[in-house]
């Protein structure tokens, strides 16, 4: 487990690590380049995850179930947002069903922590959820990346996932979502993206995000602007900042503080 710079949570988990690429908001995962930088400085967890494709890493589809790490948690005794899987999916085919309700049993366990995860694939995890019949961990927050309108199917799969909080990552946002249906989604993450090959991000784009969550009442995060400022110029992300409409955003699911 480690400490992190990502704004909306406190530590990262990662009982997994490697994935797949799955849509366009993969092209420039971080991860593929951590893995990378990690294989590189021996990490044998990170071994194989990756391969070079025209100068850069990209996901070779292989997945290590670090079983080793599994107990941390519980030797974390200070409360922590803890986003679980960064450099990977917990949901991705190639993790083990029994990996995954491993998992669920140390956050189960850990009931001052809250969880965060994020997956592309919450198809698979409608049906591992729905198939234990359990009732949702109220300090598990369960949530999906949508990037742009052609995957904004993942809500409504997310939708039926059984959850005390569900949330979306509209992060890196690379195109229009349009009038997304956020009802029953209780909070949204908005980010541009940043890095050497980043993609623009539109304030008209978060705009129809930010409109949605006023509609449904969906907690709204503005994470970044990334590399391209809000007058779509390139520079370092600190220097185009986290400021929306003249202030940042920092807001939380409300039920995520009432268990």
């Amino acid at each position: 487990m480690a400490e992190t710079e990502i704004e909306w949570t406190d530590a990262t988990w990662n009982p997994v690590a490697g994935c797949s690429v799955m849509s366009a908001g993969c092209t420039n995962c971080y991860a593929m380049r951590m893995a990378k930088r990690l294989e590189a400085m021996g990490m044998e967890k990170y071994s194989g995850l990756t391969r070079t494709v025209n100068g850069q890493p990209v996901w070779t589809g292989k997945i290590h179930e670090d079983h080793g790490s599994l107990q941390t948690p519980l030797s974390w005794k200070k409360p922590r947002k803890i986003f679980v899987n960064s450099m990977s999916d917990l949901f991705h085919d190639a993790v083990s069903d029994r990996f995954v309700e491993q998992v669920w049993e140390i956050m189960a366990a850990t009931p001052h922590h809250h969880y965060q995860i994020l997956t592309k694939r919450p198809e698979r995890m409608h049906d591992l959820l729905i198939g234990w019949k359990k009732q949702p961990l109220p300090n598990v927050w369960l949530g999906t990346s949508i990037e742009n309108a052609k995957v904004t199917n993942r809500a409504g799969a997310l939708r039926k996932v059984p959850a005390a909080i569900r949330f979306i990552s509209f992060e890196p946002l690379i195109g229009p979502v349009g009038n997304i249906d956020l009802h029953d989604i209780h909070w949204a993450i908005v980010g541009g993206e940043s890095g050497p090959n980043a993609r623009p991000i539109r304030e008209e784009w978060i705009d129809q995000i930010y409109d949605q969550c006023s509609i449904h009442d969906t907690a709204f995060f503005f994470k970044q602007w990334g590399t391209w400022g809000a007058d779509n110029k390139k520079r370092p992300k600190k220097a185009n900042g986290r400021t929306y409409r003249g202030r940042t955003w920092d807001y939380m699911p409300p039920q995520a503080f009432a268990i």
